[in-house]
């Protein structure tokens, strides 16, 4: 006899609190650390695109060339693809192939590059008369990145930053289902595999939720930072 919707979808007897639990703890903890990363980098990388993308010497564009390539490289290749390409690294940095940790290089690798290029491109959108007059007064290179360059490019920044967080989330629970654990872990092994689509259920909602709270908080802090 085939179940009802409130039989299979909401049975909540099935679901173990302290998995559950753990698989939230596990999903925060990728993307809490892995986003800390990507950040960092991206705007290392967003900032070097943007310095030598300025320059028309043919050096700057060669340099420009192989650093986009590399980029875009990370960027494109599917993240459950990339992760499996880096198991021999990420055996060699973390110590093993599964868990929460084992999932972070693969995370940054394949988001830190869309980050810089948000970065890159929030940077080209200030405009050239600020930085001119900047330049014009006196500072020095590295004082109109900080006091000019960045402070302009913060709105843009946090709403490539959420854009980024929000991806980051959906890799964790697409690298859950090749051995990283989390809500995707969660929803695959006891979900899928052994016919519990409660718990796989109750891990979307929850994922949802995240997502939803993300998002709100990088359009209050959008809102809030942008002068115009």
């Amino acid at each position: 006899m085939d179940k009802s919707f409130t039989e299979t979808y909401l049975d909540f007897s099935q679901i173990n609190m302290e998995t559950m639990q753990q698989a939230i703890m596990d999903t925060l903890y990728m993307t809490l650390i892995s986003m800390f990363l990507v950040t960092l980098i991206g705007l290392i990388l967003g900032l070097i695109l943007y310095s030598i993308g300025r320059k028309n010497k043919p050096y700057a564009r060669i340099i420009y060339g192989i650093v986009s390539i590399i980029s875009n490289i990370f960027r494109s290749t599917p993240f459950m693809i990339l992760m499996v390409l880096i198991i021999p690294f990420t055996k060699a940095i973390v110590g093993t192939m599964l868990g929460a940790q084992a999932a972070i290089p693969a995370l940054v690798l394949s988001a830190a590059p869309f980050y810089a290029r948000l970065v890159e491109i929030a940077f080209r959108e200030v405009s050239p008369g600020v930085l001119e007059a900047a330049d014009a007064m006196g500072a020095s290179y590295w004082e109109i990145i900080w006091k000019v360059l960045i402070p302009e490019s913060v709105p843009a920044l946090i709403s490539g930053l959420t854009v980024t967080t929000i991806s980051m989330i959906g890799f964790t629970a697409m690298a859950g289902a090749i051995g990283a654990g989390g809500l995707g872990g969660l929803a695959w092994q006891e979900g899928y595999q052994r016919g519990n689509l409660t718990v796989t259920f109750v891990a979307t909602l929850i994922i949802l939720v995240i997502v939803f709270i993300v998002q709100g908080i990088g359009d209050f802090l959008t809102k809030k930072t942008d002068k115009r």
